[in-house]
């Protein structure tokens, strides 16, 4: 039987949980991150470019202009 379970890695209890259930030896431990660290990187720059007012954006109107004159209606 597999089951999958998705813990916060910040919440005691869950570390505690964890912890306790790598100790048993019935148990096989997979720890899988649904993102790469790389796309959490990239991420994390652009949470800190939009947070300090140096993201740039694209409004919708020009990013559909743009893609329809690339790629036809």
């Amino acid at each position: 039987m597999k089951i999958v379970l998705s813990l916060d890695e910040n919440n005691e209890k869950a570390i505690a949980f964890l912890t306790f259930i790598k100790t048993l030896d019935f148990i096989s431990f997979e720890s899988k991150d649904d993102l790469p660290q790389w796309q959490k990187d990239k991420l994390d720059i652009y949470l800190e470019e939009h947070q300090n007012g140096t993201a740039e954006y694209t409004d919708w109107d020009s990013a559909k202009k743009s893609l329809f004159d690339k790629f036809g209606a």
